[in-house]
């Protein structure tokens, strides 16, 4: 069997909320580089991008905790050889919603199929608002794959995509090193 090329995509909001659930949220402790070549397996891995909204400081406390805590983040994924991808952080009610992050995986996925970069791509997402992305790329003839997570699927990632994967707390366990 010929060796796909792929392209993974990570929402890095959902999957830090997702593993903050199975209580393994410690991703400065996370291995993302035995993690994705799980995911890829015997395929190549073309990209590796993580996806989040950057934290801006406005001299409080908590926002330069976050940043600082962002930037170790950054760092510990250059180590992972895994980029990231910056959309904004809004603060709206004393709360921080990320804003134009689907917008730049969205771009990045489709950007990769019509270049022909890659011919599978592993979304690790549940937001479905990449649904209309997700059709586009098996209608263009690529592959994509949900990964997800046992205790919270999403039944329409599961239903749109080429192939699913779910993983539970005992799949992730091996990646989160102690310290």
């Amino acid at each position: 069997m010929k060796q796909k090329r792929c392209f993974v995509i990570i929402d890095g909001s959902n999957f830090y909320f997702k593993l903050k659930d199975l209580e393994l949220h410690h991703l400065i402790n996370f291995d993302f580089s035995g993690f994705i070549n799980m995911l890829v397996s015997k395929n190549k891995l073309q990209k590796a991008i993580y996806y989040i909204g950057k934290v801006r400081t406005d001299k409080t406390k908590k926002t330069q905790i976050l940043q600082a805590n962002q930037q170790r983040l950054f760092a510990h994924l250059k180590k992972h050889r895994v980029e990231y991808s910056l959309g904004y952080l809004l603060k709206s009610g004393g709360r921080f919603h990320e804003k134009g992050v689907d917008v730049n995986m969205a771009v990045d996925i489709l950007k990769s199929v019509y270049k022909k970069l890659c011919d599978h791509i592993i979304l690790i997402s549940s937001d479905t608002d990449l649904l209309p992305v997700v059709k586009e790329v098996k209608e263009n003839g690529k592959t994509i794959e949900y990964v997800g997570f046992s205790h919270q699927p999403s039944l329409a990632m599961i239903a749109n995509c080429s192939v699913s994967r779910l993983l539970t707390k005992e799949d992730l366990e091996p990646f989160i090193k102690k310290v």
